[in-house]
């Protein structure tokens, strides 16, 4: 966090990207999941307090459009002023600003979401609670947003580990780490090609099928209890070699849509979920 009279003394575009970000901290502090060295620590100055103060530098900022000025006004005088008015401020102010930056809010998202720490108040990693043998196998996944969103999703939704192709994004790039929300470096994860995969002690007895078109309906298909799901490229979809190697099936998303297409996280995201909604049964 950064004093008051310090965040009014810095020039228009500096001054407005630390802004957004001090809000979007504010946020995870107010929601109880601040980041280890971004706690609100101000001692003279309670945290209501310094929210209404740097509320008030924005609204002096000569881009910020009247109407948006107007909300935050309201915001601002809210009674009683508790957490839930203190985080819809913060919010509403982030995005005000992302907005005059220039700036889509889920790109910031991706650095400033609420998200749980991995490790607990003591430094020791946080036990991962796993569905033990649910794999997802990603085939040359290309684009590092793709691929942090597959390891995000596995990892919410109790996946045991990721495996990626040879080609494949490098997950421990920049921008694949900053989608993974943390995920990239709490889940397991391992690169092996799909020979490799089939004659792995550890793999080779798991049941393997993928998610393409021309497959069994999600709503039909029987999942099993451990098992590999082949993920492919929005391009490609998953190779000859993948279908062939993919014994126990193959599962497909009915659409309707004219374009019939989905975004290759969203797609892993509704298997994932028809997925352990079986092995909760």
């Amino acid at each position: 966090m950064i004093e008051p009279g310090k965040l009014f003394q810095l020039e228009g575009g500096q001054k407005r990207r630390k802004l957004a970000l001090t809000f979007g901290a504010l946020e995870r502090d107010i929601l109880g999941i601040a980041e280890k060295g971004t706690e609100y620590t101000f001692t003279n100055i309670s945290r209501e307090e310094y929210i209404k103060q740097i509320t008030r530098i924005l609204l002096k900022d000569p881009k910020l459009p009247e109407s948006a000025a107007a909300e935050l006004s309201v915001l601002l005088a809210a009674q009683p002023f508790g957490k839930q008015e203190e985080l819809r401020l913060c919010n509403c102010a982030r995005n005000h600003l992302l907005k005059i930056i220039g700036t889509f809010p889920a790109e910031w998202d991706l650095v400033i979401a609420p998200h749980a720490s991995a490790t607990e108040a003591d430094g020791t990693v946080r036990k991962r609670d796993f569905f033990p043998g649910v794999c997802v196998y990603a085939e040359d996944i290309r684009s590092p947003f793709n691929i942090g969103s597959i390891f995000r999703t596995a990892e919410a939704m109790g996946a045991e580990k990721v495996l990626i192709s040879p080609h494949c994004i490098d997950p421990t790039q920049p921008r694949a780490i900053r989608s993974g929300m943390g995920c990239i470096e709490t889940l397991g994860w391992e690169q092996l090609s799909l020979q490799e995969l089939r004659i792995k002690e550890e793999y080779k007895n798991l049941p393997v099928f993928t998610l393409e078109t021309g497959g069994t309906d999600i709503n039909d298909f029987v999942f099993p209890k451990q098992g590999i799901c082949i993920i492919g490229s929005e391009e490609l979809g998953v190779s000859p070699e993948a279908l062939h190697c993919a014994e126990y099936g193959r599962v497909s998303i009915p659409m309707k849509g004219l374009k019939a297409s989905l975004n290759v996280g969203v797609a892993f995201g509704i298997l994932m979920q028809k997925w352990i909604e079986q092995l909760g049964n």
